[in-house]
C-alpha cells in the first residue's frame, strides 16, 4: 500500500508548504482538492481551505501542480473533485486535467439525498455515470464514486447497483471507511468483497457517535463527530490488516478532518499510525 494525504484535510497549508511538509513526514502522495471553494475569514476544510486548487483555472495550474508536486518527490494519489456527474462540462475539466496530470484517478460525485425522490435521482445518476465513464475512457483515466452519507451511494450495494455494467477500467469506487460509519456501514468483508474489480481507492478517517442532552420529553438526538484515527468507532488498524488479507495493493489516502492536535502534528501522527497497522501480522 501506499499512503497520501487529501487536502481537504489540511486546510492550513499552502500547495508549497503541503507537499513540503508531507514530504518532510514521509508520505508517498497528495491527493489535490479541486473546488471553486468560498472564502472564510480563517483557513477551513470546507471554505477558505488553502491547499485548494481552484476548478475555474484548474487547467492552466495543472504544469504548476505536477512540477511541485514531483519536486517534492511526492506522486498524485489521485484528484478529489466535488464536480458531480450531472455537470458535464465540469467533469470533462477535471477527467482532462488528471490525464494531464499523470493522477490516473478523479472523484466524480452523485447526487444528495433530496430535491426528488430517490429512484428519479439514482436513474439520472446512472445515466450520467455512463457517460463519465465513456469520457474517462476516453481520457485513460478512472472516475471514482465514493461512498458518502447523505448522497445516493452511501454504501457498496448502491455502488455496485449505480455502475453495474460499466467498465471497471472506467469507472470504481472509493471505500470510505469513516463515512460508512455515519451512514451505509456494510460489513467490510462484505463490502469489499462484493465491489470486486471496482474497487479503486480507499479514504481513511474516523469518527463517533455522540449523545446530546436529553430533551424535555427524554428524547436524546445522537450528532457525530470526527475523531483521531485511534480513537473514534471504526477499528482503523483491524481495517488496514483486512485490505492486506483481501489483496488490496493501492493507495490508501487520509483525510483526518479531527482537530485535537495541530496539523502537523496530527499528519505525522496519522502516517506512522497507519504504517503500523500494515506492519502488523495478517491474521490467518
Amino acid at each position: 500500500m501506499k499512503f497520501s494525504v487529501f487536502t481537504a484535510s489540511t486546510p492550513d497549508w499552502t500547495p508549497e508548504e503541503a507537499v513540503a511538509q508531507l514530504a518532510e513526514q514521509g508520505w508517498d502522495g497528495v491527493e489535490w482538492r479541486v473546488l471553486d471553494q468560498q472564502d472564510a475569514p480563517e483557513p477551513g476544510f470546507w471554505a477558505g481551505n488553502r491547499a485548494t486548487v481552484a476548478l475555474s483555472t484548474l487547467t492552466e495550474s495543472v504544469p504548476r501542480i505536477r512540477e511541485l508536486t514531483a519536486a517534492a518527490g511526492l506522486e498524485i494519489s489521485g484528484i478529489g473533485g466535488y464536480a458531480t456527474c450531472d455537470q458535464h462540462d465540469d467533469v470533462e475539466t477535471l477527467l482532462a486535467a488528471t490525464a494531464a496530470l499523470g493522477a490516473e484517478r478523479v472523484r466524480v460525485r452523485v447526487p444528495n439525498l433530496g430535491g426528488a425522490p430517490y429512484p428519479q435521482l439514482f436513474d439520472r445518476a446512472r445515466r450520467d455515470y455512463a457517460h463519465v465513464a465513456a469520457r474517462a475512457a476516453h481520457h485513460g483515466v478512472k472516475a471514482l464514486v465514493e461512498l458518502h452519507h447523505q448522497s445516493i451511494v452511501s454504501s457498496p450495494s448502491a455502488a455496485l447497483r449505480l455502475l453495474d455494467g460499466l467498465d471497471p477500467a472506467a469507472v470504481g469506487v472509493i471505500h470510505d471507511l469513516g463515512n460508512l460509519v455515519i451512514e451505509g456501514g456494510e460489513e467490510h468483508r462484505a463490502g469489499l468483497e462484493m465491489l470486486g474489480d471496482y474497487l479503486a481507492h480507499v479514504h481513511v478517517k474516523n469518527c463517533a457517535w455522540r449523545p446530546g442532552e436529553p430533551a424535555a420529553d427524554g428524547t436524546v438526538t445522537w450528532s457525530h463527530r470526527w475523531e483521531p484515527f485511534a480513537s473514534g468507532q471504526a477499528d482503523v488498524h483491524g481495517y488496514l490488516r483486512l485490505l492486506q488479507e483481501l489483496g488490496y495493493d493501492g493507495w490508501v489516502t487520509s483525510e483526518d478532518f479531527s482537530t485535537t492536535l495541530p496539523l502537523a502534528e496530527r499528519t505525522a501522527g496519522n502516517l506512522a499510525y497507519l504504517r503500523a497497522g500494515v506492519a502488523a501480522p495478517v491474521a490467518g
